[in-house]
């Protein structure tokens, strides 16, 4: 057995899976086809979270035409790629280029317009785009980035050879990830478990928070439920997780963040309290607020 660090409090509360879905078939930019987890009509959101959309193709006919210039307002985009090369570019001049097991973090906050489009023709393009919403109170902050290439990214070895990879937050055993947010103090964790290994994170009881299996199968919490491969569960209230690996091992994304308990008025790309703040999002878009 491991845990995540020899220091783990396993006090309180195990969740447990409360719902499962696989996603459903989308499209979204110029016709990139991905899968919709969260931000669909099986699983609206996850408090503090309104999206995730999973992109995995080696057709460069699904991805090629990448995300044109698009605005956003009021929440967070995080962007994590597991293969592949994706160029991002905005309207206040800010460039760059995510690689394999890159991340980046961008507050969109009063409203940035940008682009994101394949650095490459061919080969596998894999990745995940989550939406962080914002505090009523922050949603018209400033418009800041926080990226991270593969190299700084800390890695967590366990006993028995598996690894996490700590995006945000911190593990049980005090490995903490690159990414600072006080908004919902998130933890974003890259997970991979060798055949038969048991691992313990302590996840708040103010968090909201969900597993997505990139490979293989997961049993989770006291109960044993599976979890299968490109699956997505929500966590249930409590404190902490408990994670297995099968005879194949597994790889899942831990996810979770303070929920805000707040109304959500969501329009395309803007994500505000009130419809009126949102019609007012379209409008400052429009006349060139952004």
């Amino acid at each position: 057995m491991n845990a995540f660090g020899n220091n783990a409090n396993h006090d309180g509360k195990i969740r447990e899976l409360a719902q499962l879905t696989s996603g459903i078939p989308a499209s979204d930019g110029e016709g990139v086809r991905l899968t919709r987890i969260v931000g669909s009509p099986e699983i609206n959101m996850v408090d503090p979270f309104l999206l995730l959309d999973a992109f995995e193709s080696d057709r460069p006919d699904d991805y090629i035409g990448g995300f044109p210039d698009h605005p956003h307002r009021g929440f967070e985009t995080v962007t994590y790629l597991l293969a592949g090369r994706m160029r991002h570019k905005d309207n206040a001049g800010h460039e760059g280029v995510i690689e394999p097991g890159g991340v980046q973090w961008m507050t969109a906050g009063r409203g940035i317009v940008h682009s994101e489009m394949p650095e490459q023709e061919k080969g596998l393009l894999q990745g995940f785009q989550l939406w962080v919403n914002l505090p009523a109170a922050a949603k018209m902050t400033a418009p800041a980035y926080q990226e991270f290439p593969a190299s700084v990214i800390p890695g967590e070895k366990l006993e028995t050879g598996g690894t996490i990879k700590v995006i945000a937050g911190r593990t049980d055993n005090g490995t903490e990830g690159p990414v600072k947010n006080a908004y919902t103090d998130p933890l974003y964790l890259d997970v991979q478990l060798e055949p038969g290994e048991t691992v313990h994170q302590h996840i708040p009881q103010s968090h909201g928070g969900f597993l997505y299996v990139v490979k293989g199968g997961i049993q989770v919490g006291q109960t044993g439920a599976v979890l299968n491969d490109r699956s997505l569960g929500v966590l249930g209230d409590g404190e902490q997780l408990h994670l297995s690996s099968g005879a194949e091992g597994g790889r899942v994304l831990v996810i979770a963040g303070k929920r805000l308990n707040e109304p959500v008025a969501r329009g395309g790309p803007f994500v505000m309290n009130t419809k009126q703040e949102v019609l007012k999002a379209f409008q400052d878009y429009q006349q060139g607020r952004f």
